[in-house]
């Protein structure tokens, strides 16, 4: 009898608050409380949305989420805890997960709340659910795949490729991989497909 297939939620598809992304808007400047709203989006439908309020003002800084969850509400607070930089250029945050009490730079929504990766059991990431093939395939032949991809980077409205006269890092990356690709033989691409 054949073995029944399992679906492992991804945490690549679920809804995901980052706080490099907060800070990046100006949730996190400090002594300040600043309110919005966060919408997501796949494939140009919406796919979520919260309200959320950050209080760095508060001797004990966090942020309270509100939304509904299959028509069901849900408010709660999740604490911030933040580090001074290595580089001496202000602060790295942190959320403090509300069921593990982890500290994380990202909450995953899975069942209704927002926690901590570890907080979720049978969730795998999208690279987890790959064949052995697959991955060989992409490790070798990655580069190939995703050229398209690297070349809509290279010509984003805003990209930089240098900067004080020097190629930018981010540059010379993305320059490496796809000359990676080019160099890539049709004939061996086709030949691994049929393996």
């Amino acid at each position: 009898m054949p073995k029944f297939p399992t679906f492992p939620t991804l945490y690549n598809e679920a809804l995901q608050l980052n706080i490099s992304k907060l800070q990046g808007w100006g949730y996190l400047d400090p002594k300040q409380i600043k309110s919005g709203t966060l919408d997501w989006s796949k494939n140009g439908n919406p796919s979520g949305s919260i309200s959320i309020r950050a209080n760095t003002l508060s001797e004990r800084p966090y942020i309270e989420l509100d939304y509904k969850y299959r028509d069901e509400p849900r408010n709660y607070k999740v604490y911030l805890t933040s580090t001074p930089s290595n580089l001496n250029r202000g602060e790295i945050w942190y959320f403090i997960c509300p069921q593990t009490n982890k500290r994380c730079r990202k909450l995953y929504s899975i069942g209704g709340y927002f926690l901590h990766r570890e907080a979720f059991k049978g969730c795998l990431y999208e690279t987890q659910t790959q064949s052995k093939k697959y991955r060989e395939l992409e490790k070798t032949f990655g580069a190939y795949f995703k050229s398209d991809e690297l070349y809509s980077e290279l010509y984003k409205k805003h990209f930089k490729k240098t900067y004080a006269g020097k190629p930018t890092k981010r540059y010379l990356r993305i320059m490496e991989r796809i000359q990676k690709a080019e160099s890539i033989p049709y004939h061996e691409i086709e030949r691994a497909m049929l393996r």
